[in-house]
């Protein structure tokens, strides 16, 4: 007859595999990024002169990101990837890309170029006054 295993030995499987669930649920959710996308509050971005025409700037810490298609002309969308709601890491030839499962948006857009996220990232209203930008 074979000895039980000791309890410890239980309890740290236990912590594994509810490790893993708990990972596997968190990516699962999918397309869970848009609750909460627009500012409660007016959020200042800084300088609009910050943001290059024809290009865009990410404000990691807002969670948001704004392009300028066109000179004085401002788009603001959520940051936060649509699939699972991590925000997006860096700009590269005009997409954000997401760090965790590798989506990447349009940023004058904000629609899904590449997946796995399916919709696109929630526009944010934005506008400049006095030369600063100022979100939601």
């Amino acid at each position: 007859m074979s000895q039980p295993p000791a309890r410890r030995t239980v309890l740290r499987g236990a912590a594994l595999v509810g490790a893993a669930g708990f990972g596997v649920a968190a990516c699962s959710g999918g397309d869970s990024g848009e609750a909460s996308a627009t500012p409660a509050e007016p959020v200042a971005l800084g300088a609009a002169a910050e943001v290059p025409v024809g290009g865009a700037k990410l404000y990691r810490e807002s969670r948001l990101l704004v392009s300028q298609p066109e000179k004085g002309r401002y788009k603001c969308f959520s940051a936060k990837c649509t699939h699972a709601g991590c925000v997006l890491d860096k700009i590269e030839r005009n997409q954000g890309n997401c760090p965790c499962h590798g989506s990447r948006f349009d940023v004058t857009t904000g629609k899904v170029i590449q997946g796995p996220a399916s919709k696109p990232l929630p526009e944010v209203p934005v506008k400049a006054e006095g030369g600063k930008l100022v979100a939601g």
